[in-house]
C-alpha cells in the first residue's frame, strides 16, 4: 500500500493556487494528528510502501507531529521486509528548512523531501505571493545534504505571463547546478478563483501562451536530460535510482491511500475521495462519521482508458497487445508524436504536450 497524508495548512495562498488548503497563523498541530490517526485506525492494516506527507505546507508541522505521525501509522500499516527501505517523503517549503529541522525530520524517518522552489527569481517568486527567495532554496539543499538527506526533488514552474521577463534558461542552469535527485516541472495553469484568475480578469496580467508554454516544456527537456536527468514521466525527471516510488504507484495503477482533507484513495477499482474543508473533515472524523465526501467505481472500459493514459505519461509507455489495443493511427507517429518500441506505445516529449488530444484520438479510432 501506498499512503498519502494531507496536511491542508499554509500561511499564505500563492497566486495561482487551488488547492484544499486552509490559511493558518497558528496550525491546530495536536487536532490533526489526532484526526488523521482516528481515521487511519478506520483502514485495514496493511504493508506500507511508501509515505507521502504532501499539501499544503507539512513543513510547517512540529517535528515532533510529524515524528508521532510516522511511528504510530509505521506501527499501524506495518513495513515490509525488504533489503529496500520504505520511501518517506516530506514537502516542504524553503524558508522551513535549517539544519535543525532537517536533522529532526531526518530521525523521524524522512528520506526525501520535495522543496517548492517554483523559481530562482526573486520577482517571480513575489507575483506568485511565495514566502522564500532564491536563496532560501540554495541554503535549503545544503542544510538538508548536510544533515544526510540526499534524496531531494526541486519543483519548478514554467509557462509563466510574458510581462514577468521570467528567464526560464537561468532557472534551469541554476537547478541543474544545485544537483537534485529528482525534479518536477509544472506549467501554470489558471484556476477559477484564484489570485491569478482575478488578475487575468481585470487585465493586470495575461494568461500564459501556448507557443512558449510548448518551447519552455522542450528547453526544459534538452537542458535537464544534458544535466544528467531522465524524464520519466509527463513532469518529472530523475537522476539514476532516484525515481519517485510513490508517485510512479498513481501511475501504474497500485492500490493507495489517502488521509486528510481532500485526500483520495483508490482500491484497483474504485476511487473514494474525502471531503475538501479542513472543518469539515475534522468535524466529520469527531463525530465518528465517514470522511469520504463521494466516490465513484470504474468499469472495465474506464479501467483500460485509464491504463493507457497513465502509461502514456510514463517513459514506459503501454503494452497495447497486453490491453487487446491495435497500432496507433500512422499520423500520430509520422507527426513526431508517439513511436512504438518493443510492442509498447510512448509518448516524445512533443506527444507529451499533447497527451490528453493524443489518448482520445488513439481511443476513437480503436473502438
Amino acid at each position: 500500500m501506498h499512503l498519502y497524508i494531507h496536511v491542508p495548512f499554509c500561511q499564505r495562498r500563492c497566486s495561482y493556487c487551488d488547492f484544499s488548503i486552509a490559511v493558518r497563523k497558528r496550525i491546530p498541530t495536536g487536532t490533526y494528528v489526532q484526526t488523521i490517526l482516528t481515521e487511519a485506525a478506520r483502514i485495514p492494516a496493511s504493508y506500507l510502501e511508501t509515505i507521502y506527507l504532501g499539501g499544503g505546507t507539512p513543513s510547517l508541522l512540529p517535528p515532533d507531529a510529524i515524528r508521532t505521525l510516522l511511528r504510530e501509522l509505521t506501527q499501524r500499516f506495518r513495513i515490509p521486509h525488504s533489503a529496500l527501505p520504505i520511501e518517506v517523503t516530506l514537502e516542504a517549503n524553503p524558508e522551513d528548512v535549517s539544519l535543525e529541522s532537517a536533522r529532526a525530520w531526518r530521525a523521524a524517518g524522512i528520506n526525501r523531501v520535495s522543496l517548492g522552489a517554483q523559481s530562482f527569481d526573486d520577482a517571480v517568486l513575489q507575483w506568485m505571493h511565495r514566502s522564500h527567495d532564491a536563496a532560501q532554496t540554495k541554503r535549503a539543499v545544503q542544510a538538508l545534504r548536510d544533515a544526510g538527506i540526499e534524496n531531494i526533488s526541486l519543483d519548478l514552474i514554467f509557462g509563466l505571463p510574458e510581462e514577468l521577463k521570467r528567464d526560464w534558461e537561468r532557472d534551469l542552469d541554476i537547478l541543474a547546478s544545485l544537483l537534485p535527485a529528482h525534479c518536477s516541472l509544472y506549467g501554470l495553469t489558471v484556476e477559477p478563483r484564484t489570485p491569478l484568475d482575478r488578475w487575468i480578469s481585470r487585465g493586470a496580467t495575461h494568461a500564459p501562451e501556448d507557443e512558449r508554454y510548448a518551447e519552455e516544456y522542450l528547453a526544459a527537456h534538452r537542458r535537464l536530460t544534458a544535466a544528467g536527468f531522465e524524464f520519466y514521466e509527463v513532469s518529472n525527471a530523475a537522476r539514476d535510482g532516484y525515481r519517485s516510488r510513490h508517485n510512479s504507484a498513481y501511475w501504474s495503477g497500485k492500490p493507495y491511500v489517502g488521509l486528510g482533507p481532500a485526500a483520495h484513495s483508490f482500491d484497483g477499482t474504485t476511487r473514494r475521495w474525502n471531503l475538501r474543508a479542513w472543518e469539515a473533515y475534522r468535524r466529520a472524523i469527531a463525530e465518528g462519521r465517514s470522511a469520504v465526501e463521494s466516490e465513484e467505481t470504474l468499469t472495465d472500459e474506464q479501467r483500460e482508458l485509464e491504463a493507457v493514459y497513465l502509461g502514456l505519461r510514463t517513459a514506459e509507455g503501454f503494452d497495447f497487445a497486453a490491453l487487446r489495443r491495435p497500432s496507433p493511427p500512422p499520423h500520430l507517429a509520422a507527426q513526431g508524436w508517439v513511436y512504438e518500441n518493443e510492442g509498447r506505445l510512448r509518448c516524445t516529449p512533443e506527444g507529451w504536450l499533447r497527451l490528453d488530444s493524443i489518448v482520445n484520438e488513439y481511443d476513437s479510432a480503436t473502438h
